[in-house]
């Protein structure tokens, strides 16, 4: 088990680096700094660290499918459901906003309702392993 843990450990860390090395690659690319590039850094860095912390305390219950193999209901999880979504659009809204292309955003037009769907359907599933503690918990987060 502790191997395990340390692979998961391991994994999450690479996942985080990519993410950040990605972020200060497009941030830091060649050009003048302007206030767009300074507003995007702002939002993309603390996003996806946010967005790692989420990954973290979800722990063994991420899936790409919706399952229901427990109700995490501490840290980030204890003011949202679903921290993943909302921290990785962030991060990709900050970069869209660094490289200063607007017309990027529209990738988010579609990202969004996506997230918003898949979100929904991760609560149909949830509601019904967990029924009333679930709907407890979701009267008390947001998203």
């Amino acid at each position: 088990m502790r191997m395990a843990l340390d692979r998961f450990t391991a994994f999450l860390i690479f996942q985080l680096f990519v993410a950040l090395v990605v972020i200060l690659l497009i941030v830091f690319r060649p050009g003048p700094w302007s206030t767009a590039r300074w507003i995007g850094l702002s939002i993309a860095l603390p996003a996806a660290v946010l967005l790692f912390v989420a990954r973290w305390q979800l722990g063994r219950s991420f899936s790409v499918t919706p399952q229901a193999r427990q109700l995490v209901t501490h840290g980030l999880y204890s003011k949202m459901r679903n921290p993943i979504y909302v921290f990785s659009g962030l991060m990709l809204a900050g970069i869209v906003i660094a490289l200063e292309r607007p017309y990027a955003l529209l990738f988010l037009l579609v990202l969004i309702p996506v997230q918003v769907l898949r979100a929904n359907k991760e609560a149909k599933v949830l509601e019904a392993k967990f029924g009333e503690t679930y709907r407890e918990y979701k009267a008390k987060t947001w998203f």
